[in-house]
């Protein structure tokens, strides 16, 4: 099954789970996504409303979308509700449960050609990949809109794993469009250094729509901006925001302004 990087989910956090055992007053389940975590939904928390046989909600071998609402590190145990999960979250997480599965079986195959068994698929690949793309399937997914390995080895994983991981991508995954985002800081101290700034953020945003891709700037505090860019793939949505935020900079600094691109900040 799907693994996360963490041991423990996060409170609030939404998860899918595998119902063991039904009793009056509540079910115990497995989370998917985390090898030996358990966890609890008291039947307060099955449904909206007053519930009269759990059983009537939740049955064993069912798979289910729950939120996390307690979580206790020592035990490794968690307790949850199904009834705190919306529609949209419902929805949202089994597209990426079942995209999650698809590139599991991807990374099961690569590890299969290279004598591997999937334990050591995520030792030594699949949990790097997670923690630079912050899923396996998008880790893919961007292998395969690039048709290369680069994205890949950009996680550091072995050369081995991500020739052969990039290759059945290519061969699996159709790719859909794809959202990223940079930043921008700008500055211009003229008089007029306010309309300056605003005509470029408005410049880059309508970038690239020739090429079907859609910009959007959001101030995140002076003098910094983000660019939001949602594009067909990655090579254009990569190539477009870069562009775009030069010919911003160039417009500041003809205007005795000046201008630093980021495509990435650090926290903190």
């Amino acid at each position: 099954m799907p693994r996360k990087l963490s041991e423990l989910p996060e409170e609030g956090e939404v998860v899918m789970a595998t119902v063991e055992r039904v009793e009056d007053h509540g079910a115990f389940v497995t989370l998917d996504e985390y090898p030996e975590v358990e966890g609890y939904i008291h039947i307060s928390e099955v449904a909206s409303g007053w519930v009269k046989n759990i059983r009537d909600h939740v049955k064993e071998g069912q798979k289910v979308v729950a939120k996390v609402i307690r979580v206790n590190p020592k035990k490794k145990y968690v307790n949850l509700s199904l009834r705190r999960v919306t529609d949209h979250q419902r929805k949202e997480k089994l597209k990426e449960w079942k995209r999650e599965q698809r590139a599991e079986k991807l990374l099961e195959m690569a590890a299969e050609e290279l004598g591997k068994d999937l334990d050591e698929a995520y030792e030594e690949a699949g949990y790097r990949l997670i923690e630079e793309y912050g899923s396996l399937y998008d880790a893919l997914e961007r292998a395969a809109s690039e048709q290369s390995a680069e994205p890949l080895l950009k996680a550091g994983i072995p050369e081995e794993w991500a020739e052969k991981l990039a290759e059945l991508a290519i061969e699996n995954i159709e790719p859909g469009r794809v959202k990223i985002e940079a930043y921008v800081d700008l500055s211009c101290p003229a008089p007029n250094g306010v309309e300056v700034i605003r005509e470029a953020l408005q410049r880059i945003e309508g970038y690239g729509e020739d090429e079907d891709v859609k910009m959007e700037v959001q101030y995140v505090g002076a003098p910094r901006y983000r660019i939001r860019v949602d594009a067909p793939d990655y090579k254009t949505a990569e190539r477009v925001v870069r562009e775009a935020a030069r010919e911003a900079i160039e417009y500041v600094e003809e205007h005795g302004g000046e201008g630093e691109f980021h495509r990435e900040i650090e926290e903190g």
